[in-house]
């Protein structure tokens, strides 16, 4: 099976994702599940948390506020949104845009962990607290967590089934729409990215 055909098969059965807490406001309110967006042969993968409102309304990962700063960060190092994928582990949108529970990151991982696996990415960038812990936890890294405000910027290094995967946490974007000053620091942390792409 192609790379796309995998990604659309789960594409698929999110769409009929029953079993989610989610699924009946989703179609009362006519929201799409967010399954992600960019190259399946990216190096590197960017995995959120949850999608928002204006996500949820397209059916495109960080296409809001943190969404224009996610494609500033971008182009400050010079990569084509296109040429990354970015996800989120929870692919529907929570209500009120509040923080996933832990039941709910379980319940949607494993379309995350396929995800990885169809793309199979040199680097995982996670952006804010619940994807760094989620990740770092799956591929082995729990006993390294930190919190994200020392963690930032850092490179972990894994041995995955398809070979090493360096995992590098970052500030999540919604950082910068809150508090532009933090916007530098967000673009030092990205500078990291740039060697990965060669």
């Amino acid at each position: 099976m192609s790379k796309f055909d995998e990604m659309k098969k789960i594409r698929d059965e999110l769409f009929d994702f029953k079993e989610s807490p989610f699924y009946e406001d989703r179609v009362s309110e006519g929201y799409f599940p967010v399954i992600g967006e960019g190259s399946h042969d990216a190096k590197i993968m960017f995995i959120g948390e949850a999608p928002g409102a204006n996500e949820a309304k397209t059916g495109r990962p960080f296409c809001g506020a943190s969404g224009k700063v996610l494609d500033e960060l971008l182009s400050h190092i010079g990569v084509d949104r296109k040429a990354v994928y970015v996800t989120n582990i929870v692919k529907d949108r929570p209500p009120n845009n509040r923080d996933p529970k832990p039941s709910e990151i379980e319940l949607y991982a494993p379309f995350l962990d396929r995800q990885i696996n169809i793309i199979q990415p040199n680097v995982i960038a996670t952006l804010g607290r619940f994807s760094m812990e989620y990740v770092m936890k799956r591929l082995g890294l729990g006993d390294q967590l930190e919190t994200i405000s020392n963690a930032h910027g850092k490179v972990f290094e894994v041995k995955t089934d398809f070979g090493a995967v360096h995992i590098v946490p970052l500030y999540h974007p919604a950082v910068a729409v809150y508090n532009r000053t933090q916007l530098p620091s967000l673009k030092k942390d990205f500078e990291i990215l740039k060697k990965f792409m060669k």
